[in-house]
């Protein structure tokens, strides 16, 4: 398995992860969304710039209205972003099988 596409699940699971934290603090006085860059983090993997082991740089995500208890949660946002998590992470799993299914057949034809 290539080195990217591990890069790719785990960011994809790190993101679904993160979404439930966020779900499970909806009602936590005080508490400010997480989140990451997909994006600028699979950047990173590709590039070579991320070093050792690879974890997400996680902030709190700006631009989002706090409630009066200063919770910034909103669960309509969440859905969306773990649907969007979802589908990457499927995204993920087919390239996946894919890869294996070409190993399959790679030795498959060196038996002829």
């Amino acid at each position: 398995m290539s080195d990217a596409l591990v890069r790719y699940l785990d960011l994809a699971s790190t993101q679904m992860k993160l979404t439930a934290s966020n779900i499970a603090n909806a009602d936590t006085p005080g508490y400010r969304t997480q989140g990451f860059s997909f994006e600028e983090q699979m950047r990173q993997a590709m590039s070579g710039s991320a070093s050792g082991a690879f974890s997400p740089e996680v902030q709190d995500v700006d631009g989002l209205v706090a409630r009066t208890d200063g919770n910034n949660v909103s669960l309509e946002r969440e859905g969306l972003e773990m649907a969007k998590s979802q589908l990457t992470f499927r995204t993920g799993v087919d390239l996946l099988r894919h890869e294996y299914s070409r190993m399959t057949d790679a030795i498959k034809s060196d038996g002829k």
